[in-house]
């Protein structure tokens, strides 16, 4: 079985790596080689500076598709960049700008192939515009600095990534409004769904503290629903996990994921509930109707009273069961290191109610402190997963050892 996870190689600080990696592995996770994503940065043999926000997906024929961020330290260039593998992700192709400018506002992008078609891809990104432009902040940051303008671009191939249609903003026009984090979800009948995070003044944009949103097209991406549909709003009062010991921020919330099964959509975020208005935990809200309308929230998470649950992941697998990851510090203890554990719930019906979900260890304890510090201590902005069977497959972050070594990508089967 052919796994490819791509994380961000040499992180910096203050935004984006020195280049992306794709561990590639093709007997279902036991052995793994590591291959640099070619002509991204410039240590990669490319023209710029930095990489980050890597994404990840495989044509129903194996075509595999990456998109990421590029951008300058000493400008404002920046592109949005798909790259593509026809054997696996051990060998890929030259660059191609989807687009590129120099607002520095370029941020969070993902690509979807089509299910069906193998020639059909979809990409969408994020363009921040305001004083300063773009710092590529965490997902946080970029919906709490609100004189930004945050425009949500799409595009898509219908011959298999030689010719990309010209970029199309499907979301706002208007000030102190926009979206982030888009993720394109494809229904048996064709249509497109957008999962997205919207804000703005007006309630139907999503308020001024945001919602978990969707966009819809019945066309094939020709054209978008005008408003998005509000899955949830976000409260007001959180903003992200902490760590347990220090207080110091976690680069966590802000962002969404999504996953289909047939008709069905199910979302997962990371946002606090009363009586706890500042403690994070995982939502989860489904749709039967292909996202026209959706369940009241509910908390899936496992974490115990007090304690920050941060950065869900979701995947179905070939029983129609739903698995959702995710990180908290239920077993540090207070003083010394940020333990930090990773967990998998389970659900196969009835998950709108919190007691049909169970759960499982998946890794840890491991020390958050020795994570780099990035807007936040920093395992991603996101994690991956897939499934084999009934399997659930992560791949995901964990701290290991500062400075030398902060962060190590892993992978896990959970049967």
């Amino acid at each position: 079985m052919n796994i490819v996870g791509e994380y961000q190689q040499d992180r910096w600080s203050d935004g984006g790596a020195r280049g992306l990696v794709a561990s590639v592995t093709h007997d279902g996770g036991t052995t793994w080689s590591r291959v640099i994503v070619p002509g991204l940065t410039r240590c990669s043999g490319g023209a710029y500076d930095r990489a980050s926000d890597p994404w990840l997906s495989f044509a129903s024929n194996g075509d595999l598709y990456a998109i990421s961020l590029s951008f300058d330290f000493f400008d404002s260039h920046n592109a949005i960049i798909v790259s593509k593998s026809t054997d696996g992700g051990d060998s890929w192709s030259a660059p191609k700008e989807l687009t590129a400018d120099n607002t520095d506002g370029l941020d969070k992008e993902s690509i979807t192939a089509d299910p069906i078609n193998p020639n059909v891809v979809y990409a969408v990104w994020d363009r921040l515009i305001g004083p300063g432009g773009s710092t590529h902040a965490s997902g946080q940051g970029a919906l709490h600095a609100k004189s930004y303008k945050s425009q949500t671009f799409f595009t898509k191939t219908t011959d298999g990534g030689q010719t990309w249609s010209t970029p199309q903003q499907i979301y706002t026009d208007s000030s102190f409004s926009g979206s982030i984090g888009s993720i394109i979800r494809v229904l048996p009948d064709g249509t497109l769904l957008d999962g997205l995070v919207t804000y703005g003044n007006a309630a139907w944009k999503g308020g001024k503290c945001s919602s978990i949103s969707v966009l819809r097209s019945t066309d094939g991406g020709s054209s978008w629903s005008q408003k998005p549909t509000i899955v949830s709003p976000l409260s007001c009062t959180y903003a992200g996990a902490h760590d347990p010991d220090t207080g110091a921020p976690v680069r966590s919330g802000g962002l969404l994921d999504i996953a289909t099964d047939g008709s069905k959509v199910f979302v997962v975020w990371e946002d606090a509930v009363a009586p706890a208005p500042t403690t994070g935990r995982i939502l989860f809200s489904q749709s039967t109707d292909g996202g026209v309308s959706w369940s009241s929230p509910a908390v899936i998470s496992k974490t115990p009273t007090g304690v920050d649950a941060f950065i869900p992941t979701i995947a179905v697998n070939a029983s129609h069961t739903i698995g959702v990851s995710y990180y908290d510090f239920r077993n540090n203890t207070p003083g010394g290191s940020a333990d930090t554990d990773a967990w998998l719930v389970r659900c196969t019906g009835a998950c709108t109610v919190p007691a049909s979900w169970t759960e499982t260890h998946l890794a840890g304890s491991f020390d958050l402190h020795q994570a780099p510090d990035a807007g936040g201590e920093f395992l991603g902005d996101y994690q991956g997963m897939t499934t084999s069977g009934d399997a659930f497959q992560p791949f995901f972050i964990q701290a290991v050892t500062a400075p030398s070594n902060p962060t190590d990508a892993y992978f896990a089967t959970v049967p």
